[in-house]
């Protein structure tokens, strides 16, 4: 059974860093979701990296510029 957060070695594999403060670094370039614990270390969801559960967010319409309606043709 594999847990829901990744252990503290999977985290160094996946950062290629062992220390702490560089893991956090790397996870924030790398655009991986994580908090920080209490103990200062990396807390990476398991379905954060698998992809499970974690749907596209669908694209936010382009914004018309806004046109005065004096100039809006009828």
């Amino acid at each position: 059974m594999t847990t829901m957060f990744l252990e503290d070695d999977e985290v160094a594999v996946l950062t290629g860093r062992k220390f702490k403060s560089l893991q956090v670094d790397q996870l924030r370039r790398m655009g991986i979701p994580f908090f920080v614990n209490a103990l200062g270390r990396a807390v990476v969801a398991r379905a954060a990296i698998e992809g499970r559960g974690m749907a596209a967010a669908p694209a936010a319409p382009a914004k018309q510029p806004w046109v005065p309606k004096v100039l809006k043709a009828s």
